[in-house]
């Protein structure tokens, strides 16, 4: 049984109960001993106190219930230590991270605590006393880290998706390295109230996931403002910003130089990379627009040879003082790095990154979003062995600019080198624009190791919905659908049996999807899912002439959506067909 969230669902609406999933989980992570992938899992007794509190609440209200997840051992889980991969630093917490809790009052279920890079600092998952996490596919190969637990398990299908957190690329390597989605969200959106800090001002709390529905539902709950953050930001998701500026028409989505690409001496992996391209390309309706990426790489640079590796030197401070020779050697040679920059030196780093900054968002600004490689090289174990800084230093070239510049990014599945090693490329988007970067890998759907992903499979619980207009992800009555719980399964096209038009009239601007067998075209469309109980307010908030009916996919399936019968539709409506979407229309309003 896979663990994605909809067949999760599946198996619940079936007559499956929470505490029969958490038998499969248990024989799934004694079937891997020995690999470290855990640091500490919850006992049968702990389970059932999460158990007991399901049997207690309604699955209608709760959007994450019974969905098992992992949780990086450098972040709180009420009366389970927390190590950061140290067993010295272990404490006990009384309460679980805000991010925890929020996903536990909504179903979800913790299973326990996973293997890191200690304290975080590394991305490769071999710096642990715990022992080195190796890779899901080849276990020969590093599996990335710091979050390299969270990724293994989410991998080898222990649990639907794993908290980790990134501060240079560690909720985006192990994802590709794993085959994973892995979601990084901008600063701010998602609390660090319970982490353990690796870097204070820059660390975020990372989902990992093997499909972009489980990941969306997992960061539609995190995303929630914890007023106890300091750090905490409202996530303006830009449905205003978006809905003005967002591009129609072709996806224009930048890609690097080919002079600046980086593979690091690995022909697969570059192959790989030009293969995922050549596959984008075939989508007539995505253009690749060639980008400046040396701002970014010299804005990377600052994270490790700047001021900002004092902030690590600060958050370890008490293991660094009391027990410097329990700290990994390499981990303790980084941080301690940071002790004798200066408050000059911080101030001059700033204004640096200020102004390349300012290059990079024009570079963005051209584009939907950028798409990069995740990392250039996949190394075995025995090469970080033999080189643990400079192997690591590599694996950071495509990641460690993003928080510094306080962009969201998106790692996504690529597909195999011809080795079988995964390959992932990596959404970047300027601030907000998390869910944009959903959206826009929903498009690419561009495959992984593991072919054939399942479309989105019915559930009672919910309503899929097919909508083509303002409805849209980013477009003005987006809110509508967002605000009763619906989020986004996927990107369609409808038969090219239908035509759109614009109606008449102020205020938004309205489209009409109408049957033509004769002279229709395919129109682009997205696919929402709604809880049942919140569709009939939804629906009675829809004006004549649209009602809702059975429309046709190119794939043929038959969905629900908004259609319009010919004869209703007003004589002063614009046929818009010839666009192909409602965006690109819009773009030419």
């Amino acid at each position: 049984m896979k663990l994605d969230i909809t067949n999760v669902r599946q198996f619940y609406a079936q007559g499956g109960t929470p505490r029969q999933l958490l038998a499969v989980v248990k024989e799934r992570i004694a079937a891997h001993a020995d690999n470290p992938i855990w640091i500490y899992c919850l006992k049968d007794s702990e389970l059932e106190a999460y158990c007991q509190y399901l049997d207690d609440t309604d699955p209608r209200q709760s959007p994450l219930w019974g969905v098992p997840f992992a949780i990086k051992d450098n972040i709180d889980l009420a009366g389970v230590p927390t190590t950061a991969a140290c067993p010295e630093f272990s404490y006990l917490p009384e309460r679980s991270a805000f991010v925890v809790q929020v996903l536990i009052d909504a179903g979800a279920i913790p299973i326990g605590k996973t293997n890191l890079d200690q304290f975080a600092t590394g991305l490769n998952g071999t710096r642990s006393p715990y022992g080195a996490v190796q890779n899901s596919v080849n276990a020969a190969y590093i599996s990335g880290g710091s979050s390299s637990g969270s990724a293994v398990a989410t991998a080898l299908n222990m649990v639907s998706f794993a908290l980790g957190t990134d501060t240079a690329g560690s909720g985006r390597v192990p994802a590709a390295f794993n085959d994973l989605y892995g979601l990084k969200p901008s600063l701010g959106l998602v609390s660090t109230s319970g982490v353990v800090p690796a870097c204070r001002s820059l660390d975020c709390v990372t989902v990992f996931a093997k499909d972009l529905e489980t990941a969306s539902a997992a960061f539609a709950v995190m995303d929630a403002f914890d007023s106890a953050d300091p750090f905490a930001q409202v996530n303006v998701d830009s449905n205003a910003a978006r809905t003005e500026g967002r591009r129609s028409g072709p996806l224009k989505l930048g890609v690097i130089k080919p002079s600046q690409l980086q593979f690091f001496g690995d022909a697969h992996y570059q192959q790989a990379y030009d293969a995922a391209l050549a596959r984008i390309q075939t989508d007539t309706s995505i253009e690749l627009i060639e980008l400046d990426f040396e701002p970014f790489a010299e804005a990377a640079s600052l994270l490790y040879s700047g001021p900002w590796v004092a902030e690590r030197t600060l958050a370890c401070e008490e293991p660094l003082n009391q027990y410097p020779d329990k700290v990994n050697p390499v981990v303790r040679g980084i941080i301690q790095g940071g002790a004798d920059l200066s408050a000059a030196a911080c101030f001059k780093a700033q204004y640096q990154l200020k102004a390349l900054k300012r290059l990079c968002d024009a570079q963005l600004a051209q584009v939907d979003a950028m798409l990069t490689p995740t990392a250039g090289r996949l190394y075995t174990l025995a090469e970080l062995e033999a080189e643990p800084v400079l192997y690591n230093t590599n694996l950071g070239y495509y990641t460690n600019y993003m928080n510094l510049l306080d962009y969201a990014g998106l790692a996504i599945p690529a597909g195999a080198t011809s080795q079988g090693l995964p390959f992932g490329l990596t959404l970047v988007g300027s601030r907000c624009s998390d869910r944009t970067l959903l959206s826009i890998a929903r498009r690419l759907n561009i495959g992984a190791v593991t072919e054939g992903r399942d479309k989105p499979v019915a559930d009672s619980r919910y309503f899929d919905l097919l909508v083509c207009g303002a409805h849209m992800e980013g477009l003005p009555l987006n809110p509508q659908l967002r605000e009763r719980g619906g989020y986004l399964l996927e990107v369609v096209k409808t038969a090219p049996t239908y035509r759109l038009f614009a109606l008449p009239g102020g205020g938004v601007k309205r489209p009409a999807l109408v049957g033509d067998l004769e002279n229709g075209s395919s129109i682009g469309a997205e696919l929402w899912r709604l809880p049942i109980d919140s569709v009939g307010s939804f629906l009675q908030g829809i004006p004549a002439p649209l009602g809702l009916g059975t429309v046709t996919l190119t794939d043929g399936r038959e969905v629900k959506g908004f259609i319009a019968a010919a004869g209703c539709v007003d004589s002063g409506a614009q046929d818009v067909s010839r666009f192909g979407d409602w965006r690109a229309y819009l773009a030419s309003a």
